[in-house]
């Protein structure tokens, strides 16, 4: 996608030929930083800190923080230690778990002198599957898109296709395009008038320091909103679509996805409006049923208490919005079921949020479904 005007990845290898490049995301949209990572511990903290986030990068990132262990000792316990090691970062995206287990079985099998040279080949071609996945969910998605601007054609001529997101499922959660992005970006590439209503995601703030940042650096037309606006505006017709990203989805359709989703889904309901949910192959977890059996990530209280944003003077500094001993809780996800989903859009296509809707367009899922 475009930062400051070049098309760029969120991921990539250096120079040097092993070390990894990836962007500082808890400085966006303020300061533009690239951090280097060399060691098991910089792709570890890199995931726990989140100065990468998003499932498919999580993802992409533990793959490559392997091929860095395996460079330093590539023997059976420094493998299964570094897996470990990497899974525990976060626990709610499965993107995490299965790039490390696609790294493993390639590598397993192998010499231990071979092993970090093919696991740095498998976690680049994940993250060309990611973006080869990503840009297939867009093409589904730009149909659905372009069925709604023909619509409204008919009856408000000029109206931009109106889309609400909630948190950062752009091009900065992946490799590159994203999955909620992704149809907004082939729409807006296509000329189809879009804008797009961004929810600031309460506590980290993604979709005001991520989602919006993206759009700008892209050119799409876009609001920033506060998260509880959103019913609001589905009240008024002003939203034509909700369209948001997860980070696990159960094998029955159940979708969870940031902090704050749900409700969007129950109000997106009450109104009428579409809310269709974005994801990669890499992103359904068909060994969980249901989305009550998702663990659910409680990050620090801090997070809730202090906010982080540039003063007048230019430096990037953290807050605190109440008194010092207020209690806090941070849950990092919620789930949202199934039934209030209109369907999930896919690099295979769009299908109904359900078991039988995963299984037609992943047909060889079947046996481990059963």
């Amino acid at each position: 996608m475009i930062l400051n005007g070049r098309q760029t990845r969120t991921i990539w290898l250096n120079d040097d030929g092993w070390s990894v490049g990836i962007l500082n995301q808890t400085l966006l949209p303020h300061r533009l930083e690239t951090v280097t990572l060399r060691t098991l511990d910089d792709a570890a903290y890199a995931i726990q800190a989140m100065l990468v986030r998003g499932a498919p990068l999580i993802g992409a990132t533990a793959a490559y923080g392997l091929a860095l262990s395996l460079r330093e000792d590539a023997s059976d316990n420094a493998l299964a230690e570094a897996v470990t090691m990497l899974a525990q970062q976060r626990p709610t995206a499965i993107n995490l778990r299965w790039a490390l287990e696609s790294v493993r079985r390639v590598v397993q099998p192998l010499q231990p002198n071979a092993r970090a040279a093919a696991a740095y080949v498998r976690a680049a071609e994940l993250c060309d599957d990611d973006i080869a996945c990503c840009r297939s969910i867009g093409q589904h998605g730009l149909a659905l898109i372009k069925t709604i601007a023909d619509r409204k054609s008919a009856t408000s001529p000029g109206q931009p296709v109106n889309i609400l997101t909630h948190c950062n499922a752009g091009w900065l959660a992946c490799v590159d395009w994203g999955t909620a992005t992704s149809p907004i970006y082939h729409a807006h590439d296509a000329g189809i008038a879009v804008h797009v209503f961004v929810d600031e995601t309460r506590p980290r703030n993604q979709g005001a320091s991520l989602t919006a940042f993206e759009l700008l650096q892209h050119g799409v037309p876009h609001t920033l909103i506060v998260d509880n606006a959103g019913g609001h505006l589905m009240q008024q017709g002003e939203i034509d679509l909700v369209l948001v990203g997860t980070d696990r989805v159960a094998a029955n359709g159940d979708v969870a996805n940031k902090i704050g989703t749900y409700l969007k889904a129950l109000a997106a309901v009450d109104t009428g409006v579409p809310f269709y949910v974005a994801l990669p192959h890499s992103t359904i977890d068909w060994s969980v049923a249901q989305g009550a059996d998702i663990p659910i990530e409680e990050r620090d209280a801090s997070e809730v208490l202090r906010v982080q944003g540039r003063l007048d003077d230019g430096r990037i500094a953290s807050v605190a919005i109440s008194a010092g001993d207020t209690p806090a809780r941070n849950p990092a996800f919620d789930v949202t079921p199934a039934r209030l989903i209109t369907g999930l859009i896919t690099e295979r296509g769009i299908c109904p949020a359900s078991l039988s809707g995963l299984l037609s367009l992943y047909p060889e899922r079947r046996v481990a479904a059963a």
